[in-house]
């Protein structure tokens, strides 16, 4: 799918030359997909990814994620519509929506005889989210081994209400997130964005509260124009905009209603 090699891939990550490296370039050379190809995943592909997903760790194996896809024509053209109406999510092969899922574990544990009243506590919130991005990216790092494409949808949380009436979701489920999954479409357009260096996220010993992103904003000002998007902006700028309440596009309720789901109530 992507033929960087590892230190063509570091390269476009940092702007800079790569140490010596191991072949990962697999794992350096993901990107956004966001094209797809008329082509179907075949399904036992997809029970293979699950499968991995499976196998991603989780805390204290409590499994505290779920995965719903919506292949309906459609439902799915209501994902799309929930998700900001974004196109690739009605064009790709198969959508999923990755689950927060405490109401499981609160069934088996009820059954058990457990009354599970620690589950509206923050942590068993933190640990579902966690337990369901590390059972996605398990997925993802297998899918495009396969030579598969993928875009996570944060837009699955821009109408959380929504969401739960269309899947059908019980309390104490809450949808963190999407992904795109398919064939990406040829040629690809589809660019290695350029990332932080590692000197602004790798601390050794103890956290460095004076970042240093000069050199990083210039290196996106310049992957921006390449790109045809906003050839003026930086990092800095792009992001401080984005974390404006303003931009929050239906989020700003999640407080209050995951709190009505059952969770982080403590």
């Amino acid at each position: 799918m992507f033929d960087e090699t590892s230190s063509e891939a570091w390269n476009l990550r940092y702007g800079c030359n790569a140490p010596p490296l191991p072949d990962i370039a697999k794992f350096m050379s993901h990107r956004s997909v966001r094209y797809f190809a008329d082509r179907p995943v075949p399904d036992s592909m997809i029970e293979g990814l699950i499968g991995c997903a499976q196998s991603a760790a989780s805390s204290s194996n409590l499994q505290l994620w779920s995965v719903v896809s919506v292949q309906d024509r459609e439902r799915r053209e209501k994902v799309a519509e929930l998700c900001g109406d974004q196109e690739h999510v009605r064009s790709c092969a198969y959508f999923l929506a990755f689950l927060a899922d405490i109401h499981r574990v609160r069934v088996a544990a009820q059954l058990a005889g457990e009354t599970a009243d620690g589950l509206d506590y923050t942590e068993f919130l933190a640990m579902s989210i966690i337990d369901a991005a590390l059972a996605a990216e398990r997925l993802v790092c297998a899918a495009e081994s396969l030579g598969l494409g993928i875009c996570y949808i944060g837009g699955l949380r821009n109408d959380p209400q929504g969401v739960k009436a269309l899947l059908g979701l019980p309390e104490g489920v809450f949808g963190t997130f999407g992904l795109c999954l398919g064939w990406p479409l040829e040629p690809l357009t589809a660019e290695i964005k350029p990332r932080l260096a590692q000197s602004a996220v790798w601390f050794k010993e103890s956290y460095r509260d004076e970042p240093d992103f000069a050199e990083y904003d210039e290196r996106m000002r310049e992957f921006y124009a390449s790109q045809n998007m906003s050839p003026n902006a930086t990092w800095s700028m792009r992001s401080g905009r984005r974390v404006g309440a303003s931009k929050l596009t239906g989020r700003e309720v999640l407080h209050e209603w995951l709190q009505s789901q059952g969770f982080m109530r403590r």
